[in-house]
This record gives structure tokens, C-alpha cells and sequence, in this order.
């Protein structure tokens, strides 16, 4: 039996919430028992994403994602996938700019056959060159299917745009020049020096046994300690990218600087979005597209990473009414600055964040995340009833707070995609 370092947490009430363990070798491994449901999910997270790439090796976390679906050294690609129907599971990936997660979802009487796909592929992937080869091609189908959707595009150069200069600015998928390059003996290598155990997350949430957790602890302590490469900062520096495509609309994204992804103000920030351009009672949306007629769709949104972070405000529309488009836009946040938030919108808010929050968590792959993200963020996991009390805390001050750090026009950011005008008309618009 595998000894480790470990710690039971309760909530509130004393109930007994999850189990966290440090392996001695430095994985962790999480474990929330859910006795309503049949089936579990499990999760390996590994905090190595894009933003861990040398300009050089852009596309290299992803690549590797793909990779490990790809076939062991003992089973095929189609061979794994027939093992997985056959206990009637669902197993999947994604990559982002700071993890990597692979998962797998089955019922408990099927769990441990779950188990052993999952840590097969991530163990004995066996990178064979003419499998780089083929998925090199679907690799580069998928940066093709991204360029075609003008907001992807134009998401893509916000970001390229505001962090150049640091990795976060690099997109996920990688580039051409830098795919083509990438064998999979330097792939496996790759992977090895950076899929390392004080890195690795292990994830486990719904209806399982104690052995499946042994199971766990077995096979992830024979991962040999390293040391990883160093991870560089990320900052924001405002601009304005624009990008000519014949398109019926100009997509847009308006960006400003925003905290990183433990700040505390994140429920604030939450309810900020919510309150602005979250729904159809948002200002932004009653304004710029029920009032006005401007647009079909309008949001708002954050994205957040270990050192920094941006806010978003996205919309799309016709080259003819861009401009007024923008100045509304302006003018419902220069309002928001000015008088704030009601009570009315703060509770509405509020209740839209807290029903969202709980009826996610209604499923055992939903759990499995907030299990790993929170680790992963803040180094415990909170209970839904401390994130409820999170968000009951804020007041309609620290939104108002919240709004006059964050929207500043100095530093604001400006993506447009389309038939766009030159760059001096946009900085007009923004006050720059």
C-alpha cells in the first residue's frame, strides 16, 4: 500500500466534503465520495499548458493531447476506443493556456476498466511517427476550422495583441511552422520533462471504491520526481488589432485589464459581468441591442490566469452601425461607472451566479472539476456553501469599486474583425 500525506476536509456542518493527498513523489490525489449517484468521474490535470511553450515549440501541449489518443504500446487507438464503448463510458481533453486534462466518466461497476484507459494512455502513449504524421493533419484542420470563424479570429489577436511579448499571447493549437517540426520521439520527450508529478492533479468525484483509490495511488507514485521549466509572467499592454475579412459583420471584442485567477474580487467580477452584459436583462444588452436595434448578441466575459488577467466585452455588427455601436457601448459603461449598480441588480445577479454555480454541480464530471481547478487556483477546495457565501458578501459598493479599477479607457483594448475602418477611428472612439 502506497503511503501518502493526507488530509480530510468538512465543510461548515462537519460533513465530511473531500480527501486531499500528496503522494510521495509530489501528485495529488483528490477524492469526493457522491452517494446519490451510480457512475464517477476521474480526472489527471496536469499545470502545463500553451504558456509553458517556447516560442519554438508553440502547439507542443496540445499536440501531445491528441497524441495520447493515439494508440499504447499494448492496445490501438481504435482498440481503446472500443474498450471504452464497451463499459458504456465517455472519456475526453482539452488543453488551455496554464493545465492540460485528460478524463474519463463511467459507471462505478466499471470504473476500474475506466481507470486503466486512462492511465494507459498517459503512461504508454507510444507516439509512433506515422501517428504524428495523420493527427498532424487534424491538428492543422482544426487551426483551419478556428481561422474560418471570425470570432475565433478575432478572440485569437485580442489576445495576441494585449500579452505579446509573454507566451499567453501564443495561440493553443500552435502554428504550421512550429507543427511541422515536432516528431514524436521529441514529443514523448517533451511531455516527459514537463508532465512531471508535482504538476499532476488526480482527480476523483462521484461513487467508487477504496480500491479504485489504491489503484490511483499504485500507479501515479511511480512517476520520478524532476524539475519543471520555469513558467514566465504574463502582462497586459492595451492595442487596438484589426483584421480585414469579407464578412456580413464586424466582430468585436472590447478589452481592459483584469485580476488574475485567485483574486478574491472574482465573485465580484462575476456579478460586475453578470449585472453589464450577462444575460438579457443585462444594461448592455437591453441597451445596445432591445433599445437600439445594433446588434443581435452582446456579452461580456473574463478570462483569468495565475498573474493577470482581461475583461471582455464581445459583440458583432454591421460596418455601417460599428460606430454608434461602440459609443453606446461606452456609454452604458461610462454609466455603469457613474452610478453604479442597483440593489435590484445586484440580487438579480447574484441568484443568476449562485443557480449556476449549484445546478452544475449536479454532475460527478462537474465535480471533478471544481475538485482540480480549485487546487489548482487556490490550493483547497471550496464548498458550494462557502462560493454562496462568497457571493452573498458582495455589496453593490465593491461591484461599484470593482467597475472603477477595471474600466479604465487609457488602458482599454480594442479587436475588430471584418470590413474595419483605419486604426485612428477606432482609438477615437476609445478616447485614446
Amino acid at each position: 500500500m502506497v503511503k501518502a500525506n493526507q488530509n480530510h476536509f468538512t465543510d461548515e456542518k462537519g460533513n465530511f466534503m473531500y480527501q486531499l493527498e500528496t503522494l510521495p513523489n509530489g501528485v495529488t490525489v483528490l477524492t469526493e465520495p457522491l452517494t446519490s449517484v451510480r457512475s464517477a468521474a476521474l480526472g489527471i490535470w496536469v499545470a502545463t499548458g500553451s504558456r509553458d511553450e517556447q516560442a519554438s515549440q508553440s502547439g507542443a501541449a496540445h499536440f501531445i493531447e491528441h497524441m495520447l489518443f493515439k494508440g499504447t504500446n499494448t492496445h490501438t487507438a481504435a482498440q481503446m476506443a472500443a474498450r471504452m464503448d464497451a463499459i458504456g463510458g465517455q472519456i475526453n481533453a482539452f488543453t488551455t493556456k496554464e493545465c492540460t486534462c485528460f478524463y474519463v466518466h463511467a459507471l462505478d461497476s466499471h470504473l476500474m476498466e475506466g481507470l486503466d484507459i486512462l492511465t494507459s494512455m498517459f503512461f504508454d502513449a507510444r507516439f509512433a511517427q506515422e501517428d504524428v504524421e495523420t493527427e498532424r493533419g487534424v491538428v492543422l484542420e482544426e487551426i483551419g476550422m478556428y481561422r474560418d470563424d471570425p470570432g475565433d479570429v478575432c478572440s485569437e489577436r485580442l489576445n495576441a495583441a494585449v500579452f505579446r511579448g509573454t507566451p499567453l499571447a501564443r495561440p493553443i493549437l500552435g502554428r504550421k511552422a512550429t507543427l511541422d517540426k515536432m516528431t514524436g520521439d521529441w514529443l514523448r520527450a517533451y511531455k516527459e520533462s514537463h508532465y512531471l508529478p508535482d504538476r499532476v492533479i488526480v482527480a476523483l468525484s462521484g461513487s467508487y471504491s477504496e480500491e479504485v483509490v489504491e489503484e490511483i495511488r499504485r500507479r501515479f507514485s511511480q512517476m520520478t520526481p524532476g524539475t519543471a521549466p520555469r513558467r514566465r509572467a504574463g502582462r497586459y499592454r492595451p492595442a487596438v488589432t484589426l483584421k480585414r475579412k469579407a464578412t456580413e459583420q464586424n466582430q468585436l471584442i472590447l478589452a481592459f485589464p483584469s485580476i488574475d485567477s485567485a483574486d478574491q474580487d472574482r465573485y465580484g467580477l462575476q456579478l460586475l459581468s453578470s449585472i453589464l452584459g450577462g444575460g438579457m436583462s443585462s444594461r448592455l444588452f437591453q441597451t445596445v441591442r432591445e433599445e437600439q436595434g445594433l446588434c443581435y448578441n452582446i456579452y461580456t466575459y473574463g478570462s483569468s490566469y495565475e498573474d493577470t488577467g482581461i475583461f471582455c466585452i464581445g459583440t458583432a455588427q454591421s460596418r455601417d452601425t460599428e460606430e454608434q455601436a461602440i459609443a453606446s457601448i461606452r456609454s452604458v459603461v461610462d454609466d455603469f461607472l457613474q452610478h453604479g449598480v442597483s440593489q435590484e441588480e445586484l440580487d438579480r445577479a447574484r441568484e443568476l451566479s449562485k443557480a449556476n454555480v449549484l445546478m452544475a454541480l449536479e454532475s460527478t464530471t462537474a465535480h471533478m472539476n471544481h475538485l482540480a481547478r480549485s487546487v489548482l487556483q487556490d490550493g483547497y477546495v471550496m464548498s458550494p456553501e462557502e462560493i454562496i457565501a462568497a457571493y452573498d458578501a458582495v455589496t453593490r459598493e465593491e461591484v461599484h469599486d470593482l467597475a472603477a479599477r477595471t474600466f479604465r479607457w487609457e488602458e482599454a483594448s480594442l479587436s475588430v474583425v471584418g470590413r474595419t475602418a483605419e486604426e485612428e477611428q477606432y482609438r477615437r472612439l476609445l478616447g485614446q
